[in-house]
């Protein structure tokens, strides 16, 4: 027990709307538009001095919920849930830091209110955990925001013995016959000194016009359009290329287009994400070593890959050691906590890509885990406007990736996210191949919300 100890005292929920420049293709749907949840809470320590803490995470319904039914269907039950998540944790009565709170939570409170959810709501495809996890994560954000503001320190300087009441064996179990030892040890253990400037990765997506062949969907809203221009723009190095995972042909030809347009640009790095698709490692496989004998260039730039075979891992506890074995393998979907982290470990997989929007508890977590066993990291965007993009990049910089970080919200929806990007430009545009962290400064996440002046709806929930 600590003087710096927190309980949430009052919340609000807000939905921001946002559109998409361009559409951008999830695995077999499309994003036009995303909800955003906005979750101002309201704390106290044990010393009685009172604050807000802020979060943010965009409702993208078809990362979170893949399935049949409709996305309205689903978009109403992901606002529900979030309301959901606001009554039960304005009354949740656990004291402790962000770390104690977020994993109490999740732990006790939130898969038993997926369960009920889905039960009182008796849809023919249930609300996934992912998709809970999610919901929760901009209510876990925001309190580990408020924890910094309330003390006055930086929210990644409380991940310590200093602030923290247990140390990460409260949290995490070694794999068997390993060497690690979690006792003694904290989140700071594993973070590494802060970067002020990230490499981006930018997203080529399954509907991206690569080439003018005069058929681009132009907003004419004065960003580029083709990835040429982007490259040449935004001075990129790295590309994400998103795959079908059902098409092996189109997929190749997909990776040597983008790798030839890489080596024409001095482009370094590409990544493969086939977004859950694939059954069978020989799909992967066969592309890779096709790859690596007709286009050694371009396979040569494949940095890594990114899940391609269902999230559900237990239920798909495919081995993919053959796949791992010719490229680094990271997990994302996947890794909801460090449990699939660890069971991820034991198939092969040799990465994992973290994700605030799986909530910040949950991704110190993982990253804790994931480096006590030798693994390497990534952070991966939702493509995150707005707020969202702060704890974001702030992880990526703490983190020690393979490089870099994804950060895709300037090519699908710039504007929304033009009150932040007055008070902190580096890390809404790309420069140079780069965002920059130089504004982010101060207390909690260093929003710095008094100076956005972002105006708010009225909101959905308050409690």
């Amino acid at each position: 027990m600590k003087a710096y100890d927190i309980k949430v005292k009052g919340l609000r929920l807000y939905f921001l709307p946002v559109k998409t420049r361009i559409p951008l293709k999830f695995g077999p749907e499309v994003l036009t538009t995303v909800t955003c949840a906005r979750v101002c809470i309201q704390v106290e320590n044990r010393q009685g001095k009172t604050i807000e803490g802020w979060g943010e995470t965009p409702l993208s319904v078809q990362w979170v919920w893949p399935g049949s039914l409709s996305y309205e269907v689903r978009e109403s039950a992901l606002k529900s849930f979030c309301q959901l998540i606001a009554e039960n944790l304005s009354v949740f009565d656990l004291q402790g830091h962000p770390m104690e709170l977020g994993h109490t939570f999740q732990k006790d409170v939130l898969m038993k209110l997926q369960e009920q959810f889905n039960k009182s709501r008796k849809l023919e495809e249930p609300l996934p955990y992912l998709a809970a996890l999610v919901c929760f994560s901009a209510f876990d954000i925001a309190i580990h925001d408020a924890y910094g503001n309330v003390n006055g320190v930086p929210t990644y300087e409380t991940y310590n013995c200093e602030y923290m009441n247990k140390d990460l064996s409260y949290y995490l179990e070694p794999a068997e016959k390993s060497a690690v030892s979690f006792a003694g040890k904290y989140p700071a253990d594993y973070l590494v000194k802060p970067e002020k400037e990230l490499v981006a990765w930018h997203l080529v997506g399954g509907k991206d016009l690569l080439e003018d062949d005069g058929t681009a969907e132009n907003p004419n809203d004065g960003y580029p359009v083709i990835l040429d221009d982007w490259i040449k723009t935004d001075g990129l190095k790295c590309l994400k290329v998103k795959l079908t995972g059902t098409d092996p042909v189109w997929d190749y030809e997909r990776l040597v287009t983008v790798g030839k347009i890489s080596q024409e640009n001095n482009v370094d790095w590409l990544t493969a994400d086939f977004n859950c698709q694939v059954t069978e490692c020989a799909y992967v496989n066969d592309i890779l070593d096709r790859l690596m004998k007709e286009h050694p260039a371009v396979y040569a730039r494949i940095l890594y890959i990114e899940q391609p075979f269902p999230y559900d891992l237990e239920k798909y506890s495919i081995d993919v050691r053959s796949v791992s074995a010719r490229k680094p393998l990271f997990m994302d979907e996947s890794a909801h906590d460090w449990h699939l982290v660890k069971l991820g470990r034991e198939l092969g997989w040799t990465g994992v890509a973290l994700k605030t929007c799986k909530t910040q508890t949950g991704a110190l977590l993982s990253l804790c885990w994931a480096k006590a066993h030798g693994m390497t990291l990534m952070v991966q965007d939702l493509t995150n406007p707005m707020l969202a993009q702060i704890p974001h990049v702030l992880l990526a910089s703490h983190a020690g990736t393979i490089m870099g970080v994804e950060t895709n919200g300037m090519q699908f929806y710039p504007e929304a996210s033009s009150y932040e990007a007055k008070v902190h430009p580096g890390i809404y545009k790309r420069r140079n191949g780069k965002v920059y962290l130089y504004s982010l400064e101060g207390n909690g996440f260093g929003y710095k919300t008094d100076r956005i002046k972002r105006p708010l709806p009225e909101p959905a929930s308050v409690s």
